[in-house]
């Protein structure tokens, strides 16, 4: 299986080191031609705006965006939670999502950097005992559409959800010890 991660910002050597220890090829997406003969893509998480330039800037933008609507699978992850989302409710004016999940979405909803926080959560369909996540600067879906299903939440917010290939994390899977969201994602790819 190989599984591109999106390679403009944040930790996508991370995302790719646990894509590896799970048996997929992970490939680093730099230009278009990167995500040829891909099965799936992370877009992992960052500052939203700038990687919605970077796009731009790298060419990706319109591939992607085809690539996703063509139905290919892929794990958003914060800022890549951000980017899949149909509506951004306190986005820039420059910023563009890819608009192919049904969610609306608050980016740093529970704050700045220095409110950035780790939370132990239940994940519906996950063995194994909570989930450690660690959100920095995290972003939460403020309305989820309808076959949007909540797969895990802070407060009462959805903080991790799924429709069809698409999965979409307002925290960090990378950052923790655990592989079991990057797991249930190759499951459905």
């Amino acid at each position: 299986m190989k599984i591109g991660v999106l390679a403009l910002q944040g930790a996508f050597a991370t995302h790719a080191r646990v894509l590896r220890a799970l048996g997929a090829e992970a490939r680093e997406v730099r230009v278009p031609d990167d995500l040829d003969g891909i099965d799936g893509l992370v877009i992992p998480g960052g500052e939203s705006t700038t990687m919605s330039l970077l796009l731009d800037t790298s060419g990706l933008r319109q591939p992607v965006a085809e690539s996703l609507e063509d139905g290919l699978p892929a794990l958003g992850t914060c800022a890549g939670m951000i980017l899949l989302a149909s509506k951004v409710l306190d986005g820039r004016d420059d910023q563009r999502s890819f608009g192919v999940l049904d969610v609306d979405v608050r980016r740093n909803a529970f704050g700045r950097q220095i409110d950035s926080f780790e939370s132990d959560l239940e994940v519906r369909g996950v063995d194994g005992g909570p989930f450690h996540a660690v959100f920095i600067r995290a972003p939460v879906v403020e309305r989820a559409g309808a076959g949007v299903e909540v797969l895990a939440v802070v407060d009462d917010k959805p903080v991790l959800v799924r429709r069809g290939p698409l999965l979409a994390a307002a925290f960090h899977p990378e950052l923790s010890q655990d592989d079991r969201i990057h797991r249930l994602f190759l499951e459905g790819v």
